[in-house]
């Protein structure tokens, strides 16, 4: 059984409903966040970095970034969404991208292949509140697991 490392509780800020993770050494990213987005797909995989479409246009998502020391199990719980992905980091840290850089880092421990998953709930909720009246703060609310790859 996975031994879960560290968990952070982030906001994340969405603009035209993408937000992204990519190593916090942006020299290191070959193409940076928001560039070869694409629109209406819940998760893209890209070097050093990988995105996430949001059902909201403008709002704040809250984020669980968790660390573990190998591939945990799945949970019970009602996911609107849910993918996993490759990701890359070569300094341990991960930036979240959406209006900007945020200040906080994912702090994942050490370098490596790292294997991710994305759970979201909220969706329907997000869109809706978005679209009637403009803004949304919690609403949406994402579970990610990051854990060392094998092999």
């Amino acid at each position: 059984m996975a031994v879960l490392l560290g968990q952070q509780e982030l906001d994340a800020r969405v603009e035209y409903r993408s937000f992204g993770f990519q190593e916090s050494d942006d020299s290191a990213v070959p193409v940076p966040f928001p560039d070869d987005f694409e629109w209406g797909v819940f998760l893209q995989e890209r070097v050093r970095r990988f995105d996430v479409f949001s059902a909201g246009h403008t709002h704040t998502a809250t984020v669980t970034a968790r660390v573990w020391d190998g591939r945990p199990e799945r949970e019970d719980g009602h996911w609107d969404e849910e993918g996993e992905a490759d990701y890359e980091s070569v300094s341990g840290d991960v930036a979240v991208w959406g209006s900007g850089r945020s200040e906080e880092l994912i702090r994942l421990g050490h370098p490596g292949m790292w294997r991710v998953r994305v759970r979201c709930a909220g969706r329907a909720e997000v869109e809706r509140v978005t679209r009637d009246k403009g803004t949304a703060y919690a609403v949406e609310r994402y579970v990610i697991d990051f854990w060392p790859k094998a092999g």
